[in-house]
């Protein structure tokens, strides 16, 4: 099955950006473990702490161990976007 033409077919073994949202304040002194992701921190929409990681990962391998990172932190994963489409950020790393 042919995926719909206008959803956007991601490459496993390929670089993307991705925006990570966690609940709370992640330390900076944990952002050597996080990859190349930029860290800022916002609110909910319940004014509630949450932290964005953004950045570029060179495979869906290097994501999981952003995401095995944040789990072995006990920070709880909110969600995870690929956001390289709309960026345009297709070039290799």
């Amino acid at each position: 099955m042919s995926p719909s033409p206008d959803i956007h077919v991601l490459k496993f073994d390929g670089p993307a950006t991705y925006k990570i949202t966690v609940q709370g304040l992640v330390d900076k002194s944990f952002s050597e473990s996080f990859a190349e992701m930029r860290m800022t921190a916002g609110q909910d929409a319940n004014r509630d702490p949450i932290t964005y990681l953004t950045g570029r990962v060179r495979d869906q391998a290097e994501l999981a161990g952003v995401l095995n990172s944040l789990y072995e932190t006990h920070v709880s994963i909110i969600s995870v976007e690929n956001i390289s489409e709309s960026n345009g950020d297709e070039s290799e790393v």
